[in-house]
């Protein structure tokens, strides 16, 4: 079936709780989209990077009724990699959710429904990635949106740091910082957190904690 910005390669969608974002705990809607244009160190996704099924809009929108929740998060691989995200974030809103993209950052974030919370994934340098970083993306941020930082390290969270110094991130949204999983023990970053007083919220992966890498949850 040929692509059209009316139908994407969908990975999965289900039903759970929100790991990750201020929205931790919420139960949620995933639409896992297929495809990512980055390989990070340390992805825990790998599995959408290729496969899934092709899917319209409609259909979408009918799978994500069956579960009657408010909530739903379209995430990946890389979300915005399919022309498709866009009309379907706008489908999603117009049907009465309220809609969270999770995407690295490394695609423009401009043309996203402004209804959408934008969760915006910059990429440190332990996730070999960090040279994609799209950084106009960060003038477009809004209070609505989010931006998160996954440390692997020392070295990340320092340039973590760096990074929201330098372009005054603090205060322009809610920033997020989260250890790798298994990478960096999450009470060391926390401490790090403390010491320099900073003003950003530490997520740790709570569908892990309950689940593990267990698919669908």
């Amino acid at each position: 079936m040929t692509r059209t910005p009316e139908t994407l390669r969908v990975s999965e969608v289900f039903h759970s709780l929100q790991g990750e974002s201020t929205r931790a705990g919420l139960p949620t809607v995933f639409v896992r989209l297929t495809g990512c244009p980055l390989r990070c160190d340390w992805c825990d996704t790998s599995h959408a990077f290729s496969g899934g099924a092709q899917m319209s809009i409609a259909a979408i929108l009918e799978q994500v009724a069956a579960f009657a929740c408010p909530t739903v998060c379209v995430t990946g691989g890389e979300p915005l990699a399919q022309a498709g995200c866009l009309p379907l974030l706008a489908a999603l809103c117009d049907a009465g959710h309220s809609v969270s993209l999770e995407t690295s950052g490394a695609l423009d974030i401009g043309g996203v429904d402004a209804r959408v919370s934008r969760i915006v994934d910059l990429k440190a340098p332990d996730s070999g990635e960090s040279a994609r970083n799209r950084w106009e993306n960060l003038a477009l941020l809004r209070p609505t949106d989010e931006l998160k930082f996954v440390l692997a390290s020392r070295a990340d969270y320092d340039w973590a740091v760096a990074a929201c110094r330098e372009h005054r991130l603090f205060g322009r949204c809610p920033v997020l910082f989260a250890p790798v999983w298994d990478r960096l023990p999450p009470r060391q970053l926390a401490e790090w957190i403390l010491a320099d007083r900073l003003p950003v919220r530490m997520q740790i992966q709570l569908h892990k904690i309950l689940w593990g890498e267990e698919r669908g949850r």
